[in-house]
């Protein structure tokens, strides 16, 4: 049995109830905005199958006669052609052609020409640069196509630089694609025939939906991998080879760089139509205990009035789910669904019964700690993501508890101060409050209803706090016109000018500053 169905079998009935209702929209959330996760041109037919795994079959699109190239890379492939060379494109560029899907970034691998020679053509059209010698990459500026020599890596140290690398210009293409991942990266695109390459059985495997080694033997040799299959898992809907499921189980994840881990992580939130079938990879192959703090979460259970979906690691795929169906295709979607991911990290040390009734009280606190050490472990230089994605962390139950508790104006405008100053917006807290409560499998979750968090939305808007927080009307300067020397007291009465703006939402300075110093 196939990953996808025992995840779907864990979990078929709460998959099968939300699934109805899957492209409903929340009724009085205009304001939340959805992504359509449709590749461009792609067609697909369904298979019959009901879970998250294999639901869509591919068909190709052999009918497409002009590749979307450059004229330049077409003149070039030829140049290279007439130096006795052929010029293939490899990697994701054919795959995603084959898709239908918009295929961007080109790799273009040169048989038939030495590193000197391919130099000199590229010359002709350009400054040459070197983007990595050690690997045989050159590029003409100006362009965004890479061009390399065919070559043999051979595993003789941990890591992704512990490879002896032997490039051979005459090197076939079935043996220079044996070092790639999967069959479906292991094709090559010949621009000027036409011609599809694909000695490992790529386009087959593309056709029926499912990821397969290219190698087996050699699979390990980069552990990174095991996280590019879930990716490649969640971001196409394809099954996974059992073999590759148990080539995963081996992997050491230890000894990868937390750049490396970070670039995979963002492809697999921002690129996945269902995140969640990729995590649950990562479980069910046993990587996930590489990141403790999401491991944390299975069989941590909830109470079953505000959860009966189950535990907090169901809930959490189902969120990040329901956040992908949010992100807008602007600078805060990785914001927000790491956010989503981390929003629950808190439970495993705050949850407790009492009195038949499971609780978490101050999770959202506790959390934060977890989400600074998972983010710092895979990219700690970007404080301002970690920033960012705690505050909304912090604040995720806010929306909810405003509206229960009837919270004024000034409550909500000292929240927006808060997450500005980390560089979020009330409205990306209400997207990531939406993905929260339609997260679970409560009645009205399911029926795509979130009142509390339209008006939450609503009375953010109104107040002018949506997208940012209140700037301060009453400043230094104007205390220096009353004829105030500036000293340490500036700041106590800034803040009480602060607390009368944000309680008043008054906007003039003078009318502020008359009830502060009179």
């Amino acid at each position: 049995m196939a990953c996808w169905e025992r995840w779907h079998l864990a979990c078929s009935s709460m998959i099968t109830r939300k699934r109805r209702l899957e492209g409903a929209t929340p009724s009085g959330a205009p304001h939340i905005r959805q992504k359509n996760h449709t590749p461009v041109h792609t067609q697909f037919t369904t298979n019959g199958q009901t879970g998250p795994k294999n639901y869509r079959k591919v068909l190709f699109m052999t009918d497409r006669e002009d590749p979307p190239i450059q004229p330049i890379v077409q003149t070039i492939a030829r140049s290279i052609a007439s130096a006795g060379g052929r010029a293939i494109i490899v990697g994701g560029w054919v795959r995603d052609y084959l898709l239908g899907i918009e295929a961007k970034d080109i790799d273009m691998e040169v048989h038939g020409l030495p590193l000197p020679r391919l130099e000199a053509v590229l010359g002709t059209f350009g400054g040459v640069i070197t983007i990595g010698r050690a690997f045989g990459v050159l590029r003409v500026k100006g362009l965004d196509v890479d061009f390399s020599m065919p070559r043999r890596d051979s595993k003789i140290a941990a890591g992704h630089r512990g490879f002896r690398v032997e490039f051979d210009s005459d090197l076939d293409f079935e043996a220079a694609s044996r070092r790639r991942d999967l069959t479906i990266n292991s094709m090559g695109f010949d621009l000027l025939t036409g011609e599809v390459l694909d000695p490992h059985g790529g386009r087959a495997d593309l056709d029926v939906g499912v990821l397969r080694a290219t190698c087996p033997e050699r699979f390990a040799e980069d552990p990174l991998r095991g996280v590019r299959v879930a990716q490649f898992a969640a971001r196409f809907g394809m099954d996974v080879d059992p073999q590759l499921i148990q080539l995963m189980t081996g992997l050491d994840l230890g000894e990868l760089s937390a750049e490396r881990l970070f670039v995979e992580f963002e492809k697999l939130l921002l690129k996945g139509t269902r995140p969640s079938v990729g995590f649950e990879l990562l479980r069910e192959t046993g990587l996930i205990r590489f990141f403790p703090e999401i491991d944390a979460l299975i069989g941590v259970p909830q109470d079953e009035k505000w959860h009966p979906e189950g535990d907090v690691w169901v809930h959490t795929l189902l969120v990040l789910d329901e956040a992908a169906r949010l992100c807008d295709g602007g600078r805060d979607d990785l914001i927000l669904m790491f956010a989503a991911l981390c929003h629950d990290f808190g439970k495993p040390e705050t949850t407790f019964e009492e009195g038949g009734r499971i609780k978490s009280h101050g999770h959202n606190m506790a959390g934060l700690k977890h989400v600074e050490r998972f983010l710092g472990r895979l990219r700690a230089s970007n404080k301002l993501l970690v920033r960012a994605v705690k505050a909304l962390v912090e604040h995720h139950l806010a929306p909810a508890l405003f509206v229960k508790q009837g919270a004024t104006p000034k409550a909500y405008r000292r929240l927006a101060r808060k997450l500005d100053g980390a560089n979020v917006s009330m409205e990306l807290l209400t997207r990531l409050a939406f993905a929260d409560h339609f997260g679970r499998t409560t009645p009205d979750a399911l029926q795509r209803e979130f009142p509390a968090g339209e008006t939450f939305a609503r009375t953010a808007r109104a107040l002018l706090v949506e997208q940012e927080g209140p700037r301060d009307v009453v400043l230094g300067r104007h205390l220096i016109a009353r004829g105030l020397q500036p000293g340490v007291h500036f700041n106590a009465i800034l803040a009480r000018c602060r607390e009368l703006q944000d309680e008043t939402g008054r906007q003039d300075p003078e009318w502020i500053l008359r009830r502060v110093i009179g």
